[in-house]
């Protein structure tokens, strides 16, 4: 079988050396836009029954990625200047960056041909393929071409919010909030590296226009959100990668494959930054994916069918959580009237946890 896979994301590469290691004979391309040592944004967070999963569903990719992780048991909250601790949480950490370096690295053991620095115009170049993965993010090309076939569904929060990374490494992984003459603000921040936190910055719609970014350049917006959180960053930088202002997008698929065309990751769907499941999510969807298929050999479309059935209630269940932690933020300027110990309960109880907390 020749099997195409779309995207050299956390997705993309864990399906080319699953599906390589376990069918050798098959032959496994991999097509990236981007160089192999090049990315946007900063760190990768994992909560820790998505380490469990990886611990149970594949050792080892477990313990490829493991020694490489930052990890720390509580999770912290700021707000009204009271520092308030929530213990036995449990998170872990990676640069976006390395972890596609390691996943890269059973590719090419297992023998899968992978072609960075090459983009698609369009899907010509996928004819004469059995498989197809879409693995292609937020932006898939695959799901774009074909979104009525897919019954492609996008929508947009309200809030805005902007990706940075700084050299000041936190202790856990941290939410702090602050307002300002302009408004309300909210930065997700975590280490990564001994080296380097993931900084994101987060505001309503309204504090985004009142401050005026809808103005600015982004060396601008950076010295402004520099100056929001100065005290927490403690006198180190913001470090821009391609850090523009975006809306959070929701996607969602009826039907998750088309022909012989088939969507993981966020490609298929999103869930919401707040729960941190992103990555976990898209390595499932691959395991379940790989499963599907080889409960039907030879026959791709009853495997894909397969593939939807059995992942699909999973799916459903984590992005109802996503999309109720995203409301929660969505609303965070009301919450923020609240004392700083009915503040983080309120947080905690966004969604379905503490172990959906990011």
């Amino acid at each position: 079988m020749r099997v195409a896979i779309i995207g050299g994301g956390p997705a993309g590469l864990y399906f080319a050396s699953l599906w390589k290691k376990r069918h050798g004979r098959d032959e496994v391309h991999l097509f990236e836009q981007n160089p192999a040592d090049a990315t946007f944004g900063f760190g990768v967070v994992f909560s820790e029954s998505a380490l469990g999963f990886m611990r149970e569903g594949d050792p080892d990719v477990y313990d490829l990625i493991m020694p490489h992780m930052e990890l720390w048991k509580n999770l912290s909250i700021n707000h009204r200047g009271e520092h308030i601790q929530i213990d036995n949480v449990g998170f872990a950490a990676i640069g976006r960056l390395e972890l596609l370096q390691l996943l890269q690295q059973p590719v090419s053991a297992a023998g899968a041909e992978m072609h960075f620095e090459t983009p698609l115009a369009d899907l010509s170049r996928l004819e004469g393929y059995d498989l197809v993965v879409a693995a292609d993010g937020v932006n898939s090309l695959v799901r774009r071409s074909f979104e009525g076939d897919f019954g492609t569904s996008v929508s947009y929060l309200g809030n805005k919010f902007v990706w940075y990374g700084t050299t000041k490494t936190f202790d856990t992984l941290t939410q702090t909030f602050v307002e300002t003459p302009s408004g309300t603000f909210n930065a997700h921040h975590y280490r990564y590296s001994d080296k380097m936190s993931t900084f994101i910055v987060e505001c309503d719609r309204d504090t985004w226009l009142d401050t005026g970014f809808d103005r600015m350049s982004e060396p601008e917006t950076l010295d402004v959100c520099a100056r929001v959180f100065e005290d927490t960053l403690d006198g180190h930088p913001l470090i821009p990668n391609r850090s523009l202002w975006r809306n959070f997008p929701w996607i969602r698929n009826d039907r998750w494959s088309y022909r012989n065309m088939v969507l993981v990751g966020d490609a298929l769907r999103t869930a919401h930054y707040s729960i941190g499941s992103g990555t976990r999510l898209a390595l499932e969807d691959v395991i379940a994916l790989v499963n599907g298929l080889e409960e039907h050999p030879g026959d791709i479309e009853a495997g894909l069918m397969a593939y939807e059935v059995s992942r699909r209630p999973v799916v459903d269940k984590l992005v109802a959580a996503a999309k109720s932690s995203a409301s929660w933020y969505e609303h965070f300027p009301e919450h923020m009237k609240l004392m700083p110990r009915e503040f983080a309960d309120s947080y905690m109880r966004r969604s379905a946890g503490p172990a959906v907390a990011a």
